[in-house]
């Protein structure tokens, strides 16, 4: 999945330095632009979201783009395709779904818009994979986690139960 390329939509590669969490609510991480990001401890602890993220990926998304967002014959490798994918081109391709045709060879990427097990968490989702793309984040599970935020709890009830 590669971002339309039309004027306004092209995004510098993201990495380490422009993901670095800089603002804090209850839990959850954003950068200097205000995006969903990651924070990890020093001592390998993943915040609540990204863990999330993990877990939600290898539920929906791993079947078609690999494990760890690696790709597949199938789908690309969201784990470097996400490079250069900005927050919002992510939300509309997972909500809306996306077609590509190419090479003889055509890629439909579903719409998970009325789907909850993926539309609840898409920031979790965004943030493991930006810590993928990014080279923050090793494959595998990660080894520790921060625990469940209150906002968490209750944005996912509230989501869910919506």
């Amino acid at each position: 999945m590669f971002p339309l390329l039309i004027p306004g939509n092209i995004t510098a590669a993201d990495d380490k330095q422009k993901a670095a969490a800089v603002k804090d609510e209850d839990g959850k991480y954003f950068d200097a632009e205000g995006n969903p990001t990651f924070k990890f401890q020093n001592d390998g602890t993943v915040d609540w979201y990204t863990f999330s993220g993990y877990r939600r990926y290898h539920s929906d998304c791993h079947v078609c783009h690999g494990p760890d967002g690696v790709g597949s014959s199938y789908a690309p490798a969201l784990a470097t395709t996400m490079k250069n994918m900005d927050y919002p081109t992510f939300l509309s391709i997972v909500a809306e779904g996306r077609k590509n045709v190419g090479g003889g060879k055509e890629n439909v990427m579903p719409a998970f818009g009325d789907n909850k097990n993926v539309y609840c968490y898409l920031d979790d989702i965004y943030v493991y994979l930006r810590a993928r793309a990014v080279g923050a984040a090793p494959r595998g599970r990660p080894p520790k986690k921060a625990d469940k935020p209150e906002a968490a709890k209750a944005y996912e009830t509230s989501c869910m139960d919506g």
